[in-house]
């Protein structure tokens, strides 16, 4: 069991350098393919937005300058990308994501298209393995971040979510947050090739976190029948915050990559109140693989 296709949306660049350097560590695990997609504003968009009232020379004027800005923050994503390729050594930059499979090793490819990103990377990313987002930066409301939305709730992929500065490694030691609900059973499920190669494996367990379904016992059960032995270790809330508690349990077993359900409750609510998965999403420290 491998990842061999990555997809890694470039949105900016904010985050976007942690965010190659962590899909490197796991392409150069698993000899796997990291396609490298960012997705233009196409103008075209922005006239039914534009609304009555205005002119036709206004919205041309709208128009135009989307496209700009669009070209200008386009041009300083690639930037981006060719300054962290530049000099790496053991990587193959490769012109299409399709044709990188007769070159050994880790390979990189880069493209820049026009459309509705949310739209283009959740159809896209239905044909990698994973997807590699940059984290929600601290300054930005996590909940806007429209590609890591899309993958989540309508990809059928995993997610890894880099952190703001990249690990040193990935999945040596890995912690599984278990809550008994579908997500995070699909969580478990992307994540066996991690857990196989992992050295340590902890399942994270709580009351408060718990929902309806099999207790952590039942999990640990199903991962020795794929043989990888883990202990269960129960963990408390934070000052009320399961979250902060469950990342708490994580620092102090010393794990690399937290696997967990994303949005057991809706995105709604966790929107408005908060939320294990918001929490873990701002405040994480090292790489988490969500599922939906």
């Amino acid at each position: 069991m491998a990842y061999r296709r990555l997809l890694l949306p470039l949105t900016g660049t904010a985050s976007g350098e942690a965010a190659l350097a962590t899909a490197l560590i796991a392409a150069r695990a698993w000899g796997a393919h990291v396609h490298c997609l960012h997705v233009r504003v196409d103008a075209r968009d922005v006239a039914p937005l534009a609304g009555e009232g205005l002119s036709g020379a206004m919205i041309e004027e709208m128009m135009a300058a989307t496209e700009r800005e669009s070209g200008e923050r386009a041009d300083r994503v690639k930037a981006l990308f060719d300054r962290f390729t530049a000099g790496l050594g053991g990587v193959t930059l490769a012109d299409n994501p399709d044709t990188a499979l007769k070159t050994e090793g880790p390979t990189l490819s880069f493209e820049s298209i026009p459309g509705r990103e949310e739209d283009v990377v959740a159809q896209q990313s239905r044909l990698y393995d994973m997807a590699v987002v940059p984290h929600p930066e601290a300054g930005e409301d996590v909940s806007s971040s429209d590609a890591l939305h899309a993958i989540l709730f309508d990809s059928g992929r995993p997610v890894l979510i880099a952190p703001r500065v990249a690990p040193a490694d990935i999945g040596t030691r890995v912690c599984v947050a278990w809550n008994g609900t579908a997500e995070s059973a699909a969580a478990v499920a992307a994540a066996l090739p991690w857990l196989h190669k992992a050295s340590a494996v902890r399942i994270l367990a709580s009351d408060e976190y718990q929902r309806r379904g099999p207790k952590a016992e039942g999990i640990q059960a199903y991962l020795r029948w794929h043989g990888i032995q883990a202990e269960i270790v129960p963990f408390k809330p934070v000052t009320r915050e399961v979250g902060a508690g469950l990342l708490g349990a994580t620092r102090d077993f010393g794990a690399d990559l937290l696997t967990m359900g994303a949005y057991s409750h809706s995105r709604l609510r966790q929107l408005i109140l908060g939320g294990v998965t918001r929490h873990v999403l701002e405040n994480a420290e090292i790489p988490v693989m969500m599922c939906r």
